[in-house]
């Protein structure tokens, strides 16, 4: 339960993040869908890939005492969107700063979903 919880709070919070962040956009008739298997996309890129992101990448987390994170997570949005628009799931993102601004607004909205629902 708490699996499908957290994965409906993904999508919910990739649905704000297409809404607000120019650059994010949806092209499908079933736009849910294509929430909730970028949401899946984007769960396994951050457990496969980002780890790799940030041990290649820690010199620069130490130096900027961890504010290069944000790079490192709008890398792996980009990544899932990619794989996603690879797939033909229908979810793009233009470039990078889209993937930045994107990555940032669904890191917010996820902790105040998860701080709302607890599961």
């Amino acid at each position: 339960m708490k699996l499908i919880i957290r994965w409906l709070i993904a999508s919910a919070s990739l649905f704000v993040a297409a809404y607000l962040v120019p650059g994010i956009r949806v092209e499908d008739q079933n736009a849910w869908k294509v929430f909730i298997v970028m949401a899946l996309v984007l769960g396994l890129v951050n457990a496969l890939v980002r780890p790799i992101l940030g041990v290649v990448s820690l010199p620069l987390i130490i130096l900027t005492l961890g504010i290069f994170m944000l790079v490192v997570n709008g890398a792996s949005f980009l990544i899932a969107a990619r794989i996603a628009e690879g797939m033909g799931v229908g979810f793009y993102v233009d470039n990078y700063w889209s993937a930045f601004l994107g990555s940032i607004v669904v890191s917010i909205v996820t902790v105040v979903l998860q701080t709302i629902i607890k599961d």
